[in-house]
């Protein structure tokens, strides 16, 4: 399974080359805020400067995540997460006019939108970037968020995937109304969650279709990604595990009559650099401590616990009490899968090593992460690509804005030295950066 170049498929290169990625950082606990260098997550220099970064480091795309709610913990702001998120496609928008090959990734939900106005936006995006434009598709199933909509709440979970597929193949349906000589042609669709027709108003983008991207990790969700998706944001913790996540869901391209090079699977991970291992591994634990006050370590066990534990020491042991299921302590956050056997995992991680709450949330609770030399990093990434456990990575820098510097000057030019990654780019679009087939037309709309 190795990436081939536009305009020849089929071809198979020496070595697989790595896609990157660049995260805006800013939700949860990954940016490290007390850092003296960092600065706004809502003035524009910020955003310029990450995806000026990301450009001169010669990566595929620099994406944005969303949120349509400010998130509530005990019935109050959360504070210790971001408070305020700029619309993502306005954002895009801008940057395409302060950078010229970067690939634009905006998290578009597709629970609280509607497939007509969305797919305007994004060929709007395409055509203003040159077909740079990309959209991370996700869902909503809760009725806190809903809130904020018309709508609000009206979803069952289980129609979240069904609306989704839905909407993408509509979206994709309005994008191919137009022939490429640009003629426009009507269009109409009827179906479960959809009943539209008419004319759409942007003529056939650069790329065809913006690329498409989805994160998760259920049956559903790699499902829809062979079905549907174009990269999928995941993340895992081991090389093996990478792997076996790798082979799933490239097995079930063919079903759908896709290529497994169709699908750019690229996990979310964090990098931290240092002279020497040493070094890197000190840098790290001290990253961890910052992410993870003691505030945050109470928080991250309400959220598993579902109880109020404020009279809780963090550097105490971890509660007696069972966690109480289906709570509702946390609201505009994903629900962490079973929180029991989570409990339970982190006592038994508490008992083994003798870890108050605090370590054993920093433990327990830190994202997947490369951390070593530079050398070092640059060899286990490209050993990650090269055994099919990931294509590429979307790398979630620890500090706003700057935090992608360090790789971009220290890591990127040993991955090139070792033929796994671009020098230059070779095309103009995020189609072509991806090595994805571009969109054949439909014949009618």
């Amino acid at each position: 399974m190795t990436v081939r170049t536009r305009g020849a498929r089929g071809r198979r290169p020496l070595k697989k080359h790595c896609h990157l990625a660049a995260h805006f950082p800013g939700v949860n606990n990954t940016t490290v805020w007390s850092d003296p260098r960092s600065r706004s997550q809502i003035d524009f220099s910020s955003f310029e400067h990450l995806a000026r970064t990301a450009e001169r480091g010669l990566f595929d795309f620099f994406f944005l995540a969303e949120g349509l709610r400010l998130r509530e913990h005990k019935g109050r702001i959360h504070d210790l997460d971001v408070v305020g998120r700029p619309e993502s496609l306005t954002v895009l928008n801008a940057l395409a006019g302060v950078t010229e090959h970067l690939g634009l990734a905006a998290t578009v939900n597709a629970t609280f939108n509607e497939p007509y106005e969305l797919a305007r936006r994004l060929a709007t995006l395409d055509h203003l970037s040159g077909g740079r434009a990309a959209w991370n598709v996700v869902t909503s199933s809760d009725a806190f968020t809903g809130e904020n909509f018309r709508r609000g709440g009206f979803l069952d979970r289980a129609d979240r995937y069904t609306r989704a597929a839905e909407f993408v193949g509509l979206a994709r349906k309005l994008w191919d109304s137009w022939t490429p000589d640009g003629v426009p042609r009507p269009f109409a669709h009827r179906g479960q969650h959809f009943d539209i027709a008419g004319e759409f108003t942007v003529p056939r983008s650069p790329q065809g279709h913006p690329v498409v991207i989805q994160a998760g990790d259920s049956a559903e969700g790699r499902e829809f990604a062979a079905s549907t998706a174009d990269v999928v944001f995941t993340r895992h913790g081991t090389l093996e595990a990478g792997r076996s996540f790798y082979g799933d869901v490239k097995r079930r391209l063919e079903k759908y009559g896709r290529n497994p090079d169709d699908l750019k699977i690229m996990p979310g991970v964090t990098v931290v650099l240092g002279d020497t291992a040493a070094e890197a591994q000190e840098r790290a634990a001290e990253i961890r401590r910052q992410q993870v006050s003691p505030q945050n370590a109470i928080l991250a066990l309400e959220q598993i616990w579902g109880v109020d534990l404020s009279a809780y020491d963090p550097d105490g042991p971890l509660p007696e009490i069972d966690p109480v299921a289906d709570s509702a302590i946390t609201q505009g956050r994903t629900r962490r899968g079973d929180t029991v056997a989570i409990a339970e995992k982190w006592r038994a991680l508490s008992k083994e090593k003798g870890l108050s709450i605090r370590q054993t949330v920093i433990e327990a609770g830190g994202r997947q992460s490369f951390i070593g030399t530079p050398e070092a990093v640059a060899a286990e990434l490209d050993e990650y690509v090269q055994k099919d456990a990931a294509d590429g990575f979307i790398l979630q820098p620890l500090i706003t804005p700057v935090g992608l510097d360090e790789f971009v000057d220290r890591v990127v030019p040993l991955l090139q030295e070792r033929g796994a990654f671009r020098t230059e780019y070779q095309g103009l679009t995020l189609r072509s950066h991806l090595g994805l087939p571009d969109p054949v037309p439909s014949v009618s709309a």
